[in-house]
């Protein structure tokens, strides 16, 4: 056995009932296990993380339906060389030797830019080539809506525990080099936290492990043995991917929903992670104002200078700031009235158009101006008892339309009241 092989490619799984993992998709019933029976396979393309089996399961494809296999890296691949094998795929679409469709796999398919996948669209649309790509990224940022329209999107879901059980045991009862050692399983928490659901990282480990102790010695697989072995931080964090704005994505709803545990965890993954601090404490700020807004003006207050005092303190001290704020956001009363009422005002404004400003309300610097009656009968609010004095503010088409509605807090509530006793005093 070619020990220079890694242990993933020696275990990758050839027929269907060796995949292990996505149920949803290749178990009884899946989409694709009954693609693969009719042996009519459409266009797709598989979004998931790495190492859920995206490549493994259109190799399986091929291999099942035996299709002409072609397969371009997005990575290395220009136009051209989508051109080439697009011709090869359409003399295998027109050989009297072949009744299947040859099969296009694209790793990596989000790489490609536009001219790239526009190249791809007229073999997809007349049915020359199966296209399956594979992508990390959500596809419906990084592929043209074309292609989009002429492949379905399946998602894979990172391995469960259950899966990687599976995965573990059929590693050490069936690699040639595994099977030979001997092993001691005596914890699998570490092993299967730094796999990730990933199932390549997961037999990576092993292959690391087993390489690492001496074959005269008892390979031993234990949380201690593995964290040593791999000396790296084993949560998955991707700046720029689809975690990044899934994590900061559920921190937002966490501290909007009034759950500080939550929010502390998230806020505790991007730190782990190694997320940008003055993203976090942007998006901080921002919350403040959309999301408890007038329900406690303070916390528009406090975000802002969290954002200060982590530029003057930096970092690592300064998630200590992060925490207090999230904490304190998360548990502060919320309204969205200001983040309603300036939506409600852009709707109106889009719907109307740019509507005059009433005379009463312009200035008039100049003696045109003054006599055209621009400021003529404006009354300043100072002058009035209370500071106030009814007067048409809005232009005249929106006179009766209003735009701020305040949300159920005490805050609010006194503000409304004070302007609904100023409305109702007798002039």
């Amino acid at each position: 056995m070619n020990n220079n092989i890694p242990l993933a490619e020696r275990l990758r799984p050839t027929t269907l009932d060796a995949y292990i993992g996505q149920r949803h998709l290749i178990g009884k019933g899946g989409v694709i296990r009954r693609m693969i029976e009719s042996g009519r396979i459409n266009s797709f393309i598989l979004w998931g993380p790495p190492g859920v089996g995206k490549t493994t399961l259109a190799k399986i494809i091929a291999n099942v339906t035996e299709a002409p296999f072609y397969t371009l890296s997005a990575v290395t691949s220009g136009v051209k060389d989508v051109r080439e094998v697009i011709d090869k795929c359409k003399a295998d679409a027109n050989s009297m030797f072949t009744s299947v469709r040859p099969i296009l796999f694209i790793d990596e398919i989000h790489r490609f830019n536009k001219a790239q996948q526009d190249s791809l669209l007229g073999a997809v649309e007349q049915g020359l080539v199966t296209l399956i790509g594979a992508t990390t990224e959500n596809p419906s940022f990084e592929v043209i809506r074309p292609l989009l329209s002429r492949a379905q999107v399946y998602t894979l879901k990172p391995l469960d525990i259950e899966d990687l059980e599976v995965l573990l045991e059929r590693a050490l009862k069936n690699d040639p080099i595994l099977k030979e050692r001997n092993v001691e399983i005596k914890e699998k928490n570490a092993l299967f936290r730094f796999a990730g659901g990933d199932a390549r990282k997961l037999l990576n480990i092993l292959d690391l492990i087993e390489q690492s102790t001496p074959t005269n010695e008892i390979m031993i697989i234990d949380d201690a043995t593995v964290t040593e072995r791999l000396q790296e931080n084993p949560a998955a964090y991707d700046h720029n991917g689809e975690l990044h704005y899934d994590i900061i994505s559920a921190f937002i709803k966490s501290i909007r929903g009034s759950d500080p545990d939550a929010a502390i965890y998230w806020l505790a993954r991007m730190v782990t992670g190694g997320e940008d601090p003055e993203f976090i404490a942007r998006r901080l700020i921002i919350l403040a104002a959309e999301d408890i807004g007038l329900a406690n003006p303070n916390a528009l207050l406090l975000a802002n200078t969290t954002f200060d005092a982590l530029k003057k303190i930096g970092w690592p001290e300064g998630r200590i700031i992060l925490a207090e704020c999230t904490i304190y956001l998360a548990t502060s009363p919320k309204s969205n009235s200001a983040y309603a009422s300036i939506g409600s005002a852009l709707e109106i404004i889009a719907q109307t158009g740019n509507l005059p400003v009433p005379l009463h309300l312009r200035n008039a610097p100049t003696k045109l101006m003054k006599d055209l009656g621009y400021h003529e009968g404006y009354k300043y609010a100072h002058d009035y008892v209370g500071n106030y004095v009814e007067q048409q503010y809005l232009p005249d088409r929106l006179t009766d339309s209003r735009f701020w509605n305040p949300c159920d807090n005490p805050q609010e509530a006194k503000m409304w009241e004070r302007m609904q006793a100023l409305r109702d005093r007798k002039k």
